[in-house]
């Protein structure tokens, strides 16, 4: 099913010994526009501490109640390596956190390849972790500005869309496919340019990101986007819709 993130924020995450806390926000990485991270705000019990969980600790949520339960004990998030999540997150304090918990590396030679997990949440094969530290060490995952391909859901929105004919508005929100975490779509804001209509742009059509100035440079002219087809946030935006937009754009370059 496909969901926005601003739906998710709030969800409880439950370890198997009790509530852990509040997610958040979601790091993905843009290698291959896939949810890799939530954020949590743990209670009380942990001085309102924020932890880095991947989605690969998750077991089946619980929509209804909006609860994301893992597989991972109150103690074993106590005791996990202190992520400075306010900052950006390294390769290196990835291999911290993945040397600490049984979870399967993302990156490296099998950057991409998928497979199903005991959970039943998508999942990486596990890459060895002394491959994974020779990989950190170089000169990419040494960059003090963190891992260049992990990115915030918080910090991404706002972002300048750009067509290739001048700007068509910001992003708001994100579309996942809650099976496999991957971002199916940006939901972005056309704002006054023309009234509050809100339309959805697929990572496919992306051709560039400037993360130093904030701005996302899109495949489309002003007037494809301003004729396609408009995203209403109550509507679910299930497959047919999904292909309807991709369909559109596809049909606009023919």
């Amino acid at each position: 099913m496909k969901r926005n993130i601003k739906s998710l924020i709030g969800f409880t995450m439950g370890a198997t010994d009790g509530e852990i806390g509040k997610v958040t926000e979601f790091y993905f990485d843009d290698h291959t526009w896939t949810i890799r991270y939530l954020i949590v705000e743990t209670g009380s019990w942990l001085n309102h501490r924020k932890v880095l969980i991947a989605t690969e600790a998750l077991v089946k949520p619980d929509w209804e109640h909006e609860i994301f339960p893992v597989n991972l004990t109150k103690d074993q998030i106590k005791n996990s390596p202190d992520i400075d999540t306010e900052q950006p997150v390294s390769r290196q304090h990835e291999i911290e956190m993945y040397d600490y918990y049984p979870w399967r590396t993302y990156w490296g030679s099998n950057y991409g390849i998928m497979g199903l997990g005991t959970s039943g949440m998508m999942m990486q094969v596990r890459e060895p972790l002394e491959e994974a530290v020779h990989n950190a060490n170089n000169k990419e995952a040494k960059d003090s500005s963190g891992d260049p391909h992990l990115r915030s859901t918080h910090k991404v929105k706002g972002y300048a869309i750009h067509a290739t004919d001048g700007e068509i508005g910001d992003v708001e929100d994100f579309i996942i496919d809650d099976s496999s975490w991957k971002l199916d779509f940006l939901v972005v804001d056309t704002g006054s340019w023309f009234p509050r209509k809100k339309v959805l742009i697929s990572p496919s059509l992306i051709e560039e990101i400037d993360w130093d100035s904030s701005t996302v440079v899109v495949s489309a002219t002003e007037d494809e986007v301003k004729k396609s087809p408009e995203y209403n946030a109550d509507q679910d935006v299930n497959e047919v819709y999904k292909k309807e937009i991709d369909n559109y754009y596809l049909g606009s370059k023919l």
